[in-house]
């Protein structure tokens, strides 16, 4: 399953999902991650232009170009909730601390 998680510049979980400069992509199966991709997504700056929902509307398009099955954060706003509600995928929030540490103990306690 690929999982997506925003991620600081120090591999910690960004706080800022809509917000996040960089999102991980960690592919992951058997509670081991078998890749980890680091993409930049400029969401803090691009969040500020246009309305909400076509910042919705950029996230979902990541999400499904990246065939994301999960996502794990520590805070999202109810939009974006009902949103990845809508997309059927997994939310885990909460997470802190490392980031792919986060993932693993999402996924262990799922």
């Amino acid at each position: 399953m690929i999982v997506c998680v925003p991620v600081t510049s120090e591999g910690l979980v960004d706080p800022r999902w809509g917000r996040a400069d960089v999102i991980a992509l960690a592919d992951v199966h058997d509670g081991t991650i078998g890749s980890w991709q680091e993409i930049e997504v400029s969401w803090s700056t691009l969040h500020d232009e246009g309305t909400s929902a076509q910042h919705h509307a950029r996230v979902a398009r990541f999400l499904r170009q990246n065939n994301v099955g999960a996502v794990v954060a520590h805070h999202v706003g109810d939009g974006m909730i009902r949103m990845l509600g809508v997309m059927k995928l997994q939310l885990f929030l909460n997470a802190s601390g490392a980031a792919r540490d986060a993932v693993l103990t999402a996924l262990d306690e799922k």
